[in-house]
């Protein structure tokens, strides 16, 4: 079961979620972005991503294993292919977009990006968050498929030789996953990628789901639902 998955492992996998021509509709969509990079982190403001953000979001598969009346905070567009190649090293999503700045002493790691706010917060703010990634490619393990840690979500934020040592500890998954299909995770778990060695194109949509409300005197900078 998916959501046992996700809750004991940090992760799961999803089947193929969209038939294959509303995945070509998202193709379609996908050729069209301008953004400098390996991707961009502003879809959620296109309405085409916003409408596939509830459509996800009540997607039989999908509904059970986001958070209670969940919305959709972001919406970020990676491409990996042999010209636009990268690795990404051992790490936990720690930070959220959120409208403001807010001056409160658990709150830290403030940064600025494409014009937005991020910030890190309470480690029970990350737990309630699930990230859907949608993948529109068949993605291998020459394609630079996500490797994650089983179970090192359950570990809190983890130092780089603490997330060394869970990785010695519980090992490390290469997560196939077939056009159409998602990774399901938690942010807190801990998860890396290598560069792609084959010819195809690894491209995701990254989709971060939360509660409506954020405590801190926090508040998302989009909340779709």
């Amino acid at each position: 079961m998916l959501s046992k998955s996700l809750l004991d492992q940090g992760y799961c996998l999803s089947e193929v979620l969209f038939a294959a021509g509303a995945i070509d509709d998202i193709e379609h969509q996908v050729a069209r972005l301008r953004y400098q990079g390996a991707g961009t982190r502003q879809l959620l403001e296109m309405p085409w991503c916003a409408d596939l953000a509830k459509r996800m979001a009540q997607h039989e598969q999908l509904a059970p294993l986001l958070p209670l009346d969940p919305v959709a905070v972001q919406c970020t567009y990676f491409e990996k292919s042999l010209d636009q190649n990268w690795l990404v090293p051992l790490h936990q999503d720690l930070s959220i977009p959120v409208a403001e700045k807010v001056d409160h002493p658990e709150l830290t790691g403030w940064s600025e990006k494409e014009g937005r706010y991020f910030v890190q917060p309470p480690i029970a703010v990350l737990e309630q968050l699930v990230a859907v990634r949608l993948h529109i490619d068949d993605c291998g393990e020459g394609d630079g498929a996500l490797k994650v840690v089983p179970h090192s979500h359950r570990l809190g934020r983890l130092s780089g030789a603490a997330a060394s040592s869970a990785r010695d500890q519980f090992g490390e998954t290469i997560c196939s996953v077939p056009k159409g299909a998602a990774l399901i995770m938690r942010p807190l778990v801990l998860h890396a990628s290598s560069k792609a060695t084959g010819l195809s194109k690894r491209r995701i949509l990254h989709f971060l789901y939360g509660p409506a409300s954020l405590s801190h005197g926090l508040r998302w900078h989009h909340a779709i639902r």
